[in-house]
């Protein structure tokens, strides 16, 4: 093969070289159904837009929903909104434009491994995030491209995940076509289908983009974080599972800036206090 060949070779990237971490707090900012759509949308308008008028060029979603969206998006640093009075206008910052590239890898493996008839690019790009936004698929996906054909206790294994949790996630994963099983049976291990194989460039276009923000995620080096623990490992996070996401995340690993009303430290009350409030009890 010469060299003219071996140039037009496509990029390689090791789908286990990607800090899964970081990928999944990536799609947590551009995971909320509608945000990707709306970024595309701001995007090809090239100008400021009013709630109203991205709402009008989502005709399937209520503008009020449109205008949640929006300020979730503002909140993330997606938009910005110069003038604060009530109905200015939202524009995509620098982080919200830098989405194109992510945007655009997204939907070429869309075309590519899922469906290849003729749906709206934004649509398109839509249904891949929801595919991958779901919390530990990241994490599964690397799993079972590093150890190959995996039983489920397996992948719980490796991931560091609970059986039912595992369970729940793998079924979600077969019905998004990133997962199947290695044969018929209903105990054959698990495999990564073609799509899920070639997650790699998609991973590395969502890392490259999210690395300006690794401070924002990063704990404080002042004082070393404690893991973060699921307290409730039973309990499938569900498809919609953001809020239950950060519910279980939120821990001593994630800075309290990040939050609007950091804990505050209680007042001591005194020992003589207390043993007067305590109730008797009786004989």
């Amino acid at each position: 093969m010469n060299s003219r060949d071996t140039s037009q070779r496509p990029a390689v990237f090791p789908i286990g070289s990607f800090d899964s971490q970081s990928i999944e707090n990536a799609f947590s900012l551009m995971g909320p159904k509608w945000t990707s759509w709306t970024v595309m949308t701001m995007v090809q308008e090239g100008r400021p837009l009013r709630v109203r008028d991205v709402a009008a060029r989502l005709p399937f979603v209520s503008e009020q929903l449109v205008g949640k969206r929006l300020a979730t998006m503002h909140t993330a640093g997606l938009v910005i909104r110069p003038d604060t009075r009530r109905g200015a206008p939202y524009q995509l910052s620098a982080l919200g434009k830098s989405l194109t590239p992510v945007h655009r890898t997204m939907a070429d493996w869309s075309r590519t491994y899922l469906s290849s008839g003729a749906t709206d690019e934004a649509e398109r790009v839509e249904d891949a995030v929801q595919r991958l936004r779901l919390r530990h698929t990241t994490a599964m996906v690397q799993v079972l491209d590093a150890g190959g054909p995996m039983r489920f206790v397996h992948i719980a294994e490796q991931a560091g995940l609970d059986y039912a949790f595992t369970q729940h996630r793998l079924l979600r994963l077969q019905a998004d076509g990133l997962v199947t099983r290695a044969g018929t049976r209903h105990g054959d291990p698990y495999v990564l289908t073609e799509a899920g194989q070639a997650l790699g460039p998609v991973y590395a276009t969502v890392a490259h983009w999210s690395a300006p923000l690794a401070t924002r995620w990063a704990p404080s080096s002042a004082a070393p974080a404690a893991t973060a623990q699921r307290t409730h490992s039973g309990v499938p996070l569900g498809a919609d599972g953001a809020r239950t996401a950060a519910a279980l995340c939120r821990s001593a690993a994630v800075p309290t800036s990040l939050f609007s009303h950091a804990p505050q430290p209680q007042p001591r009350v005194s020992t003589s206090v207390t043993i007067q409030s305590a109730p008797e009890r009786s004989r």
